[in-house]
């Protein structure tokens, strides 16, 4: 249970205490909201269009109605358009789907990664040629 100072900081930040904030455990209760506040509403590195669209994808992989609801809404609000939240969820379907593939045919990680290195060299030097080609 969050404590009574924290409940104050989630109702200035959500307009209220979700209920389900009951459910995190007293030594945690007050970090884990820190977390949230911190990382996904706070300024970081991404902007938080782009940590609302990570989210999304990552809820969709995870297959949670709780976190695909959520961060589908939080999407809506950075601006993200319905076709936007259609792509961000089949990107994750593509990565996991890629995945298991990776997986189930036992691919060598050492070769695979020596691979996407040659792979984003090539692409580099592409991008470069282009440029200089303007």
């Amino acid at each position: 249970m969050v404590s009574d100072k924290t409940k104050g900081e989630i109702e200035e930040y959500l307009g209220q205490v979700p209920n389900w904030l009951e459910a995190l455990s007293e030594p945690t209760a007050d970090h884990s909201w820190g977390i949230v506040r911190d990382l996904e509403f706070g300024e970081t590195e991404l902007p938080n269009r782009e940590k609302a669209l990570a989210s999304v994808a990552a809820a969709t992989a995870m297959g949670c109605p709780y976190c695909i609801h959520f961060h589908k809404e939080e999407a809506r609000l950075e601006g993200v358009t319905e076709d936007g939240l259609t792509e961000a969820m089949n990107v994750a379907a593509t990565v996991r789907y890629f995945s298991t593939i990776l997986h189930g045919a036992e691919t060598d990680l050492d070769e695979f990664r020596e691979e996407t290195t040659e792979i984003v060299d090539y692409i580099e030097e592409q991008e470069a040629a282009a440029a200089g080609a303007d």
